[in-house]
């Protein structure tokens, strides 16, 4: 057996003598699968491996969330951005339909044309009310990151409930997890799984990271394939790190020093304090 397998039937067996646990999910192609009892008793509940539905190209785990054209940046916000130098973005950050003048602590290079450039961004800055085709390759983005929105929060669940929100601590393989409230991190979160696995979050309040806190990926995996979606507000404590791409119905919001390899897509506001951002 590998650690994940010893570390199921561990907690799998002692919650079963306890009568705790109704049922849970896991094996190679399932979907559907657990209830929230099996990891609300261990923060340290490990899930089983193999959760989810086979990925075509031998991923685990759910079909990956099409960003369509969203996917080409690093930070996508509907009405504002805004950093406390000096941040690093690698990457490019766009925003629509407010204008430049909601993209603030960037000292952006004027005049714009079909973009602006930062000392703080490696990459380009667009906004609404540049010149074309802009405007119209902004908007194409936003609808993406809507139907991408959409797509994450539609998905099937193979885990409900897990930890009843508080997943601190705990190891997860590839399936789509489900909540019905927020999430806290308020301690390491490790996703282990190989290069083509997929993850869903599907959050329906806040997702909350604890200053100096991470999310590790393991075994190969890439942030590129992991999906938190959020209806509530992103927050991230100081000196933490994120790893994923995120979809907030909201906001997000980077406490000073957080860090993050991923994409920050946001149907609000992006807002910075001294953070690094690096797309996948």
């Amino acid at each position: 057996m590998n650690k994940f397998q010893d570390n199921f039937k561990a907690s799998l067996m002692a919650l079963v003598m306890a009568g705790v646990i109704a049922g849970c999910g896991g094996g190679g192609g399932g979907s559907g699968g657990g209830d929230s009892t099996a990891a609300s008793d261990d923060p340290n509940w490990t899930v089983a491996p193999g959760a989810g539905t086979g990925v075509a190209g031998g991923g685990r785990g759910p079909a990956p969330v099409d960003l369509g054209t969203a996917g080409s940046f690093a930070m996508l916000a509907k009405s504002a951005i805004s950093t406390v130098p000096g941040s690093a973005i690698t990457g490019d950050v766009g925003l629509s339909p407010a204008a430049a003048s909601f993209i603030t602590g960037f000292s952006l290079s004027t005049p714009p044309t079909t973009f602006s450039t930062s000392t703080q961004v490696t990459g380009q800055v667009f906004a609404a009310d540049y010149d074309a085709p802009t405007p119209s390759n902004l908007t194409v983005s936003i609808l993406n990151m809507e139907t991408a929105y959409t797509d994450a929060s539609g998905r099937a669940p193979d885990y409900t409930e897990l930890g009843t929100g508080t997943i601190g601590g705990m190891t997860l393989p590839p399936a789509v997890y489900k909540w019905s409230t927020g999430v806290l991190i308020p301690a390491d979160l490790v996703l282990s799984g190989g290069p083509n696995d997929v993850w869903i979050f599907q959050i329906a309040g806040d997702l909350t990271m604890a200053s100096a806190t991470r999310v590790t990926l393991a075994g190969g995996a890439l942030a590129r394939n992991i999906f938190w979606q959020t209806f509530g507000v992103a927050d991230f404590g100081t000196t933490s790190h994120f790893e994923g791409v995120l979809l907030s119905q909201t906001s997000i919001n980077m406490g000073t020093g957080a860090s993050a390899n991923g994409r920050l897509l946001a149907q609000t506001a992006i807002t910075l304090d001294q953070n690094a951002v690096v797309q996948p």
